[in-house]
């Protein structure tokens, strides 16, 4: 494994930690929190980019740096350097202003709670700015009530699939910050969007109990097109690469194939994971 990350605030940038415990929840501290809009009562997300992609200008981070407990305490910093925590009296206020929306921010989903998908061909051909139809998704259809993500509470993304968006973009880049994994899987000697074949299997992580069950294959939204702070700028390849390479049927089930890339697992035993460990198939 090359890369750990959590997410404490949805659609927010997150931060690359070393460690963390691992919960039927996920890592510890990720997604825990969420802006609601207090209008349509909706979850704000980028996935919608024209009225919510200044989110991904702003950064979370929790205030448990060794990741093993889920602190709701979180610091929350602006474009500017400025920097507001989320247990602060303003801190609504705050978000409301910057984003140009009135929101709350909440470790508490609402009863159906939903969120606005864009969708990504129109966001890819159209820009992000241009009104794209638009698909209601609720949250945590298949996570443990309670949270924010929206499906599973894991998400991995290897370097092979990596290394394969590269290969076949103009820019010959693809980073992985744009696709929001929790795990960077590293995968020597394995080509091409591996865990594609990885359905219903197990992974097992070295030195710990932590044992993780892949559900689906992760079908991409418009988020990696996006710009994600100030050093990754827009790019449409992100997402056409995927949409031209990869569409695959996410679940043993679904009924058309999509832009897939990485998978979504669930947390069959708890555990601890740490950078380094070695992650195996079975």
């Amino acid at each position: 494994m090359t890369t750990l990350r959590r997410y404490p605030v949805k659609s927010m940038l997150g931060e690359e930690i070393a460690s963390s415990e691992v919960t039927p929840s996920g890592l510890a501290g990720d997604r825990g929190l969420a802006l609601i809009h207090r209008t349509t009562g909706r979850v704000a997300s980028a996935k919608n980019p024209r009225l919510w992609r200044a989110l991904l200008t702003l950064t979370a981070r929790s205030a448990d740096p060794a990741a093993r407990a889920a602190d709701p305490a979180v610091s929350i910093t602006l474009p500017d350097g400025r920097t507001v925590r989320s247990t602060d009296t303003d801190v609504d206020d705050i978000l409301s202003r910057f984003l140009g929306q009135d929101v709350t921010l909440t470790a508490e989903p609402p009863p159906g709670a939903a969120m606005e998908h864009a969708d990504p061909d129109q966001v890819i051909r159209d820009g992000v700015t241009a009104a794209a139809d638009i698909s209601l998704v609720q949250i945590s259809a298949g996570a443990p009530p309670g949270t924010f993500f929206n499906f599973a509470p894991v998400h991995i993304v290897t370097t092979s699939t990596l290394d394969q968006i590269a290969k076949l973009s103009p820019d010959g880049t693809a980073d992985e910050r744009r696709y929001r994994p929790n795990i960077v899987l590293s995968t020597p000697g394995h080509d091409g969007f591996t865990e594609n074949e990885w359905l219903c299997r197990d992974l097992v992580v070295s030195d710990s109990d932590l044992l993780l069950r892949v559900v689906a294959r992760t079908p991409r939204c418009a988020v990696p097109t996006l710009a994600h702070g100030e050093t990754i700028p827009r790019s449409a390849a992100a997402l056409r690469v995927v949409a031209d390479h990869n569409r695959v049927l996410p679940r043993e089930h679904s009924t058309a194939p999509e832009p897939c890339a990485g998978v979504y697992v669930q947390v069959i035993r708890p555990g601890r994971i740490a950078v380094g460990d070695t992650i195996s198939l079975r």
